[in-house]
């Protein structure tokens, strides 16, 4: 039986686009939209309890007790009856309010690994179906790959991506989700699109529906926005924010094949940027480092 696992990745993920086609009579609003896993990650590490406990120790930021994390685990100690416990230690490095998951992510990497450390034998299918519950963006990082999302979220269909290199920019603001979708100024009519479509221009396909929102509740969200667009390329908001990012192709001048490099706008904008904000150069990912640890 294992002890312990160590050093589990837990990647965060960009809303390539993000368009609002609609809204459900229950007030959810229908999406589509492209989740792209990159390599910003959280680090986890659990440890085995035989006495049926379940506790977390912050390595990061604290947290309240009952977070995302322990309630994974709560959550399918239950659900598989096991009497097992579990101490969970988070390397926290992805910011929280950022728009890239780091929440969800974290959790769907505590379920992927009780699932190995526990011993449960779950299927992929069975473990998405738990995450469901603890949050709509969950079942896409147990997935595994990048997908093509729409409904409310929880329709996901692989998608395979170019390799892409990602410049992030996180000004210190929050904004509260329920801010931004119940804002009168949020677009619910875009009409839906194609996957072939966004094929054509991964990085120029579509826009962030939810991003004139986020910008009328905060100015750093239209500063971090222009910043990108002069000095690294066509930029847009990842969820509900406040990140943003603008990317490039493999394949752009400048940028070493194979190996997407920071190219020497994101120098400048590392030299602009005020001291609170957060930048980080990021490469897409082809899928989940931990997608073969799950039976699809």
């Amino acid at each position: 039986m294992i002890d312990a696992l160590h050093d589990l990745p837990a990647p965060a993920k960009l809303n390539l686009f993000l368009h609002v086609t609609g809204r459900r009579a229950d007030g959810y609003h229908l999406l589509q939209s492209v989740f792209c896993l990159i390599d910003w990650c959280d680090t986890l590490d659990l440890l085995r309890r035989d006495d049926g406990v379940i506790s977390r120790v912050d390595l990061g930021p604290a947290l309240p007790d009952d977070d995302l994390c322990t309630r994974a685990a709560r959550a399918l100690q239950a659900a598989s009856g096991t009497r097992q416990g579990v101490e969970i230690r988070i390397d926290k490095q992805v910011p929280w309010g950022a728009g890239l998951g780091g929440g969800s992510s974290d959790a769907a990497t505590v379920l992927i690994g009780l699932n190995r450390l526990w011993g449960l034998g779950w299927s992929r299918a069975r473990l998405a179906a738990l995450g469901l519950t603890l949050g709509a963006d969950v079942p896409f990082f147990i997935g595994g790959s990048n997908a093509w999302v729409e409904g409310i979220g929880e329709q996901l269909t692989p998608i395979d991506l170019p390799a892409h290199g990602f410049g992030l920019v996180k000004p210190p603001v929050a904004i509260p989700t329920a801010a931004i979708f119940g804002s009168p100024l949020l677009s619910r009519s875009t009409p839906p699109a194609i996957v072939a479509d966004f094929l054509a221009d991964t990085l120029a396909f579509g826009r962030n529906d939810l991003q004139p929102c986020a910008e009328v509740y905060s100015e750093q969200v239209g500063q971090a926005a222009r910043l990108l667009e002069r000095h690294v390329g066509t930029s847009r908001m990842s969820g509900s924010g406040s990140t943003v990012f603008a990317g490039q192709r493999t394949e752009c001048a400048g940028l070493v094949p194979g190996a997407i490099g920071e190219p020497t706008g994101w120098r400048r904008v590392l030299a602009t940027l005020p001291d609170d904000w957060i930048a980080r150069w990021c490469r897409s990912l082809p899928d989940h480092p931990l997608r073969g640890w799950l039976d699809d």
